[in-house]
């Protein structure tokens, strides 16, 4: 077994392998940029290298600087984690050179599976069912409409390197083929360094399922069941369960057995995924092999009970499965929720920013969080905005939705903008309780989940009423007023210590109604609120604005104005603010780097034209004009940085 190994990525997945290493008895090397040499990964680790600037070819994409890393720690192994140099067979062949073990499969499966035209090819050679489509190369986009048209719409456009939900778009007609076949191009040699394209049938409400499964180096091949990844945004999955509650036994197995004949016809060993779309039918397709460990792997680990991570560095170490197919077992229900730093109301853009506060609820049995940042952790432009996945196990899925959702609510966070509340949208719905969903799901029901309605608005009255009487009044047995405007309804209620009971508060409504409401240790110095009214618990995320508070309670959000009688009178006398005009003026959604600029000074442009794109955290966002007019000013150019909000294009008047 190896005594050092060094983790060639950063973040949440950096502490996440250094976790299990440890537990090995394995000494950990990490290496980070300049803009991570404050990170917790550095921290956890027993030894830390720098390896350069924050942009990711610079540095942890710069295989001569990890191997530099390597030979300088000593380290024998590297494992990569997920993205970056993960799939990069010319990694694993640098390091093979350098005498130093990768810890993944072989460079010969990273790059037939690396490849989606070649895995297609492998795949159908294997036995196993592949989506139909155009194999070969495609060089132009009138040769991509050409082929559109032969497979029939809807077609999905894909870079043949891509992965991680990359270089992939959508096309319903030659319109959409016009407009998204050289974006896709640009964003896949931008992220892969690769930018050629191919074209296959999209399979409409497809359900996306896949199967992982563990290879040594002696022939032995086990797959670990399935997982049901279908909740996706931008073609990045934000929520992923074990098993599927869609899978019919039957399919179940038979989409295991071409995973396990897929890796045997490739050679693979170590830990990998093999994707399947399914139907409503339940036929499934082949969609791509992933040849390293996934972000959601923690759901498998829940339901078997084995660690993915030490398993890979036990083959890495030329050790044989302790287990056959028949010894592996799973064991109720798991469910992973992705936390983001990124703001659901304007399109999931990224939110960077340092987090004021972070604090995430404990560790149980039923509660797994994976974490690579801390209170004071700085989210930058350059990587992917995750700041936590957050997993449950329960016997049931029912139970494991239910105590995932009031893990969710339990966060702290300040200081950036998150998807807490779209994430407890999703797991409240109907018909994802049902099981009735598929990869649409968010596209289709985006306007019901980022509603933030408060159906009972009465315990953000109570909170918001006690909220103002411990920061204001030092009286403890003073009986104050408050009129609470939420959501344009005025409350009128009458608080009061209930005596002798420290942080229990009666609350009495204008109607006769009155409430007692306990504070569960609560403090001002907190950004998380517990209480209790007639015995059902209540958990709030509450920060301090100019006239009260804002208030979350899982999707659940307001800002309550608390008000003396003079205060209100006044408030509703006061004009409305007008909204200012801003259509002469393209601002930037997002902090991050102007990529393309598609138009120039003096241009006409119609409503719907791309007018520039700017990438931020690999996501890379075409900005088009809302409106005819003419191109007075281009503010920046290309490999600009730019703020939110910025001026990037302006209109001539």
């Amino acid at each position: 077994m190896f005594s050092k190994i060094l983790i060639a990525n950063r973040g949440e997945i950096a502490c996440r392998i250094m976790r299990t290493a440890k537990k090995m008895g394995i000494k950990t090397v990490a290496v980070y940029s300049d803009a991570d040499k404050m990170s917790q990964h550095v921290y956890e680790a027993d030894e830390s290298y720098h390896i350069g600037a924050a942009p990711a070819i610079e540095s942890y994409l710069n295989v001569h600087k990890i191997i530099a890393a390597v030979n300088h720690t000593g380290a024998q192994a590297v494992h990569p984690g997920y993205g970056f140099l993960s799939e990069q067979a010319h990694f694993v062949e640098a390091l093979t050179q350098n005498g130093t073990t990768f810890i993944g499969p072989p460079a010969s499966a990273i790059n037939a599976m690396g490849d989606k035209i070649t895995s297609k090819k492998i795949a159908h050679d294997a036995g196993v069912r592949i989506v139909p489509g155009h194999m070969g190369i495609i060089p132009t986009t009138q040769e991509a409409i050409s082929i559109a048209r032969k497979i029939g719409y809807p077609v999905m456009i894909k870079a043949s390197a891509g992965g991680g939900g990359k270089g992939m778009r959508i096309a319903w007609s030659d319109q959409d083929i016009v407009d998204n076949f050289q974006a896709t191009q640009r964003e896949s040699a931008s992220s892969f360094g690769d930018d050629r394209i191919f074209i296959e049938k999209f399979i409409q409400s497809p359900r996306h399922i896949e199967i992982q499964i563990l290879a040594d180096n002696f022939g032995n091949i086990v797959h670990l069941g399935e997982r049901e990844c279908s909740l996706q945004r931008r073609n990045q999955k934000v929520r992923e369960e074990a098993p599927s509650p869609f899978l019919q036994h039957s399919t179940r197995q038979e989409m295991c057995n071409q995973a396990i004949a897929l890796a045997k016809a490739v050679g693979y060993t170590s830990a990998g995924t093999v994707e399947f779309i399914a139907d409503a039918e339940q036929n499934f397709y082949f969609l791509e092999m992933n040849t390293r460990l996934q972000v959601e792997h923690p759901v498998t680990e829940l339901t078997t009970g084995l660690d993915l991570v030490e398993q890979m560095i036990s083959v890495a170490a030329n050790q044989p499965l302790s287990f056959t197919q028949d010894m592996i077992q799973t064991n109720g229900h798991a469910i992973e929720a992705r936390v983001y730093a990124e703001n659901p109301q304007k399109n999931f853009m990224p939110s960077i920013g340092r987090l004021k506060t972070y604090r995430s609820p404990e560790e149980s049995r039923n509660i797994r969080i994976d974490s690579g940042v801390t209170e004071g952790s700085n989210i930058s432009i350059y990587y992917d905005p995750m700041i936590a996945k957050v997993c449950s196990w329960e016997a049931s899925r029912t139970r494991a939705i239910s105590t995932l959702n009031q893990t969710l609510h339990a966060f702290e966070l300040d200081g950036i903008q998150s998807n807490l509340g779209f994430l407890s949208a999703l797991l409240e719905h109907e018909n994802f309780i049902n099981g009735q969903f598929d990869t649409q799901f968010i596209e289709k029901n985006l306007t019901d989940l980022l509603l933030t309605r408060t159906d009972n608005a009465i315990p953000f009255v109570c909170l918001s009423a006690i909220l103002s009487y411990m920061a204001i009044h030092t009286n403890q047995e003073e009986q104050i007023q408050s009129i609470i405007h939420i959501e344009g309804t005025c409350y009128r209620v009458t608080l009061e210590k209930a005596s002798h009971i420290r942080d229990e508060f009666i609350v009495f409504f204008e109607d006769g109604k009155n409430l007692r409401v306990e504070l569960d240790g609560f403090n001002t110095s907190k950004t998380l609120c517990k209480i209790n009214i007639n015995d059902t618990r209540y958990i709030f995320q509450i920060s301090k604005t100019k006239m009260g508070w804002f208030l979350q309670k899982g999707r659940a959000q307001c800002e309550a104005i608390v008000l003396s009688q003079t205060q209100s009178a006044l408030l509703a006398k006061l004009p409305k603010k007008q909204k200012t005009e801003t259509q002469q003026h393209l601002l930037s959604p997002m902090p991050g780097i102007v990529t393309n600029i598609f138009v120039k000074e003096g241009q006409i442009v119609q409503s719907g034209d791309p007018l520039c794109t700017v990438e931020a955290m690999k996501m890379e966002n075409v900005l088009r004009s809302e409106k005819e007019g003419e191109i007075k000013k281009i503010n920046y150019q290309c490999h600009d940085n730019v703020n939110v909000n910025d001026v990037l294009i302006e209109f001539a008047v």
